[in-house]
């Protein structure tokens, strides 16, 4: 027997590792792709996956796992401290029989881990982003230690949401992990991506720089639309792809017409599977004020689109500055212009930008990669 063929069969010997995954809800984000990824990756490592929704509704991404055959609960959590919400959950874990407890986020690791004192699941927590702007809260500095002293595994999603952990949150610094998200890379075709530009109107060799991204202040496309006006001054025969929709739609739209852009904008609203939106960008941007690892940013250097970026949070972690994509100081519109003017003026360079994006993507990124480290913190490996 080969050394392959006797993994296989310690493999298929050994009882299926039962995980519980808790979150807010299986909506569309990055929490949401990441939990994804786990679950089906991990379907052929013995591993057998459910989800658990305390805000009381699944959303489209758990609906889609529970097509699949993937279990898919929702519990309705109650204002205040939910304490039936804690008894709801251990009844789940007992019930299930499950060995680990994943909770993405902090309020799902708070109900999960007092659900998981009295069973014999192990708990694991991600933090997945930081809110803007972040801020000490002082029943933090009390709870979180304890809480950490009995989480055998804590993930951040970055180097800087780690320091923010340590910083904010009083976790120590030796108890925490970074796993970075990773994604199944998309796969680029050029006539889907043709057929996007020509539905938009968008005519042939024109410069197409955009985004995907939740509509929402904390993106700051305010700044983007400001910083694409000075551009445009520059190359006027350019368009802005907005691929998204949120609570600032209304408002960026006005910004768009006083600025006198809003002929050059192109707003598409919520699309679904965006790859062929992102595919018909030249230059991906992202302007946010705060950023964990951003997802689409992932997806964009997987289609080898370059991307303009602010340094903030987890974005100089995955982009290497004027390497894999170029990065901005955040708010600071001549600043984040003149990167977009650079990407414009030179292709080559745009190229040997987006070749090196997919190479990193490829080496730090990628989905099989994040599985692989998120096995051994479940103790697969063990």
């Amino acid at each position: 027997m080969t050394v392959e063929q006797s993994k296989t069969a310690t493999k298929s010997a050994r009882k299926p590792l039962r995980v519980l995954h808790i979150t807010f809800n299986m909506g569309i984000g990055g929490t949401e792709q990441v939990i994804r990824q786990l679950v089906q990756g991990m379907a052929s490592e013995s591993v057998e996956s459910e989800i658990l929704c305390i805000d009381g509704h699944i959303g489209p991404i758990g609906e889609t796992l529970q097509q699949s055959g993937v279990p898919v609960h929702k519990l309705a959590r109650k204002q205040g401290f939910d304490w039936a919400l804690i008894k709801a959950i251990r009844k789940r874990l007992r019930e299930g029989r499950f060995d680990v407890v994943h909770c993405h986020q902090y309020t799902p690791w708070m109900y999960g881990w007092l659900a998981a004192l009295p069973t014999r699941a192990k708990v694991v927590f991600t933090e997945h982003g930081r809110f803007y702007p972040d801020r000490y809260r002082y029943k933090a500095m009390l709870i979180n230690p304890i809480m950490a002293l009995f989480t055998p595994s804590i993930v951040a999603i970055s180097e800087a949401t780690k320091d923010a952990l340590v910083k904010y949150e009083f976790i120590p610094r030796r108890k925490i992990q970074v796993i970075y998200n990773g994604i199944a890379p998309l796969t680029r075709n050029e006539t889907e991506a043709q057929k996007v530009r020509e539905e938009l109107g968008i005519p042939p060799g024109a410069l197409v720089v955009g985004t995907v991204s939740r509509l929402d202040p904390v993106k700051n496309q305010q700044m983007m639309l400001k910083a694409f006006k000075a551009f445009l001054e520059k190359c006027p025969d350019s368009y802005l792809l907005m691929v998204g929709d949120g609570p600032a739609k209304s408002e960026l739209v006005e910004l768009t017409e006083s600025l006198h852009i809003a002929n050059r904008t192109l707003f598409t609203g919520f699309i679904k599977a965006p790859v062929h939106h992102l595919a018909a960008m030249d230059v991906f941007l992202l302007s946010s004020h705060t950023e964990g690892t951003s997802m689409t940013l992932l997806e964009a250097m997987s289609l080898g689109v370059p991307a303009v970026a602010t340094r903030v949070g987890g974005n100089p972690e995955i982009i290497e500055d004027s390497v894999t994509g170029i990065l901005t100081e955040p708010n600071e519109v001549a600043s984040f212009s003149g990167a977009i003017a650079r990407m414009s003026q030179n292709r080559i360079g745009r190229e040997k930008l987006a070749e090196a994006g997919m190479l990193r993507f490829r080496e730090k990124f990628s989905g099989p990669v994040m599985v692989k480290k998120y096995s051994s913190s479940y103790g697969l490996n063990e």
